[in-house]
């Protein structure tokens, strides 16, 4: 009974003369809150706290991985330069809160439960190590020309940021007459105006495909017959069994949907991601017109050998030998002449 807890009771059993105490526990509801707790007998405070990282988010499962399990995660779930751009950034979040703990402790303040066990399976070395190959990885994007259309852009802005803040940072530094401030300046700038060029010379990559993207097009090759029977009986009343069949289109749209969602990487902005989504949509609508083309013209091609009618060639026995003797003309022309030959001589007697 909670009415019981924090307290005791004795008893005594005369027939053994064995005296008996019986305690009763102190209970702590964990679904009443933090803080403190009144109990009849007794009170105590909860020292869980709120958890340090959202659990399965993923700054905490990058936090909480190890070396290993975290390169297979970035390979998966930050597939682009941005993606690992915003991780880079999320790490150094994360190392700030180990570091604000660190200082926590050195103050003398307790961490709660929570924060305890955090700062122990959290370790600065381990981070510094996570940081280190995002950013590895994020060069060689940019080294092997792995960057998109959009990406190549922001990146080109930073670059003239760069350029800009160095030029104005001479320009001081000209005026304040220090020489090698300036020399050192000036090969800061050219080292970031060369990386410019090359950043210009860039070719930029198509986005990557969807991670569901062969999921949606079995879904989108299904929908295909859906879409044709939905124009066929446009303006008119559909049966019952039309209307079953083209209920299914929705739901078609609806998992499409879904999928697209689903395929949403980490650390991945809006805007990337509808560009990737246009483009899979885009890639869908074009081989959907180029099997309207390729249909139309096997139509039209079979339409038209239908159009002639086939001509009978009959042939009659004997009819070889009379192709073969007809085409001597010379000798027809020699008997006709004969002829009239013969006839002039029969006048002329």
């Amino acid at each position: 009974m909670k009415e019981c807890a924090g307290s005791f009771k004795s008893q005594h059993d005369t027939g053994k003369n064995l005296k008996t105490i019986v305690v009763f526990p102190k209970i702590f509801d964990e679904t009443a809150g933090m803080g403190d707790l009144n109990l009849e007998g007794g009170g105590g405070y909860d020292n869980r706290g709120e958890p340090v990282l959202e659990k399965n988010s993923p700054k905490s499962m990058m936090a909480m991985s190890s070396i290993q399990v975290f390169t297979r995660m970035l390979s998966s779930k930050c597939q682009s330069w941005s993606q690992k751009k915003l991780c880079a950034v999320a790490i150094g979040e994360i190392k700030e809160i180990v570091e604000s703990l660190d200082a926590k402790l050195l103050s003398g303040v307790p961490l709660n439960d929570s924060e305890q066990e955090f700062y122990d399976d959290v370790s600065l070395d381990s981070l510094s190590q996570k940081e280190a190959m995002v950013k590895t990885e994020m060069q060689q994007h940019v080294e092997e020309g792995k960057i998109t259309r959009l990406e190549k852009t922001k990146l080109l802005a930073q670059v003239q940021e760069k350029v800009d803040a160095l030029e104005k940072t001479i320009s001081e530094a000209t005026e304040e007459k220090k020489p090698k401030k300036v020399q050192k300046l000036s090969l800061q700038k050219d080292k970031v105006v060369e990386r410019e060029k090359m950043l210009s010379n860039i070719t930029p990559t198509a986005p990557h495909a969807l991670k569901h993207e062969l999921e949606i097009r079995k879904l989108r090759k299904e929908m295909q017959p859906l879409l044709k029977l939905e124009k066929e009986t446009k303006g008119r009343l559909l049966s019952l069994k039309e209307t079953t069949t083209l209920a299914r289109k929705d739901e078609i749209e609806e998992e499409i949907e879904i999928l697209e969602y689903k395929s949403l990487g980490w650390f991945e902005e809006e805007e990337e991601f509808r560009i990737r989504v246009d483009a899979s949509r885009a890639v869908a609508n074009a081989r959907q017109a180029k099997k309207k083309v390729v249909s139309k013209k096997s139509a039209s091609s079979g339409s038209g050998n239908s159009g002639k009618k086939a001509v009978a060639n009959w042939v009659t026995p004997g009819a070889r030998k009379r192709q073969v003797s007809k085409p001597v003309a010379s000798g027809k022309s020699s008997g006709s002449n004969m002829f009239s030959a013969m006839m002039m001589d029969s006048d002329s007697d």
